[in-house]
């Protein structure tokens, strides 16, 4: 005779992490439209679809798609720059740690989340809502960006023109991903671009 086991009881979800499972939801589901479908295919509709949940839930947490598009790719921001602070601390303090920033920073310019905030700049060029976010989100990604690098490179960071070495550095790492971007080129193509645009910015920044 088999002897019955209790079943599990399934794990019961606070409000608070229910409402956070739900935004996340519709955040990944933003984001995978961008990349899908392009900023003027992303519709709150198909993101409410894609993430699972109602229109009316979707309008709750966000209530238009400029605010569901700035909050999508702040997410991914934020992430970007736990990234690159969890990369600064696996490198040994007797390291160089420049050649680590330039390449951490590189692969934050590669891929979908790159393609998705792409998508976003150029829509914003037209879009005055959609602007004003877009504008605060990358002030406060290079402000987080710069405190990073300085907390990577304190002896580089006390020298002048610090700030406008790391502007200079991200300026070439944009302008290559565009490249990459426009031309429909391969992320292994891009990194024979980027191979000797590191050896310059490594020599001129040092």
């Amino acid at each position: 005779m088999a002897v019955s086991r209790p079943r599990s009881r399934p794990v019961r979800l606070t409000q608070r992490e229910r409402r956070a499972a739900t935004s996340g939801a519709l955040l990944d589901a933003t984001i995978a439209c961008l990349v899908d479908h392009g900023y003027a295919g992303t519709t709150t509709a198909r993101v409410a679809d894609l993430a699972g949940v109602s229109r009316g839930a979707q309008l709750h947490y966000f209530s238009s798609k400029a605010d569901l598009v700035s909050a999508a790719v702040a997410r991914l921001a934020g992430k970007r720059i736990d990234q690159l602070r969890a990369r600064m601390a696996e490198v040994p303090p007797d390291e160089d740690r420049l050649p680590v920033i330039l390449d951490a920073l590189w692969d934050t310019h590669q891929g979908d989340v790159f393609d998705a905030t792409l998508e976003l700049w150029v829509a914003a060029r037209t879009d005055p809502d959609l602007r004003g976010g877009l504008l605060a989100l990358e002030r406060d990604v290079l402000r987080k960006s710069m405190a990073a690098a300085a907390e990577a490179l304190p002896a580089r960071a006390a020298r002048p023109g610090f700030r406008e070495d790391v502007e200079f550095a991200l300026a070439a790492i944009r302008g290559l991903a565009l490249l990459r971007a426009a031309n429909g080129g391969s992320p292994a193509g891009a990194q024979g671009h980027w191979a000797p645009v590191r050896e310059r910015l490594l020599r001129a920044l040092a």
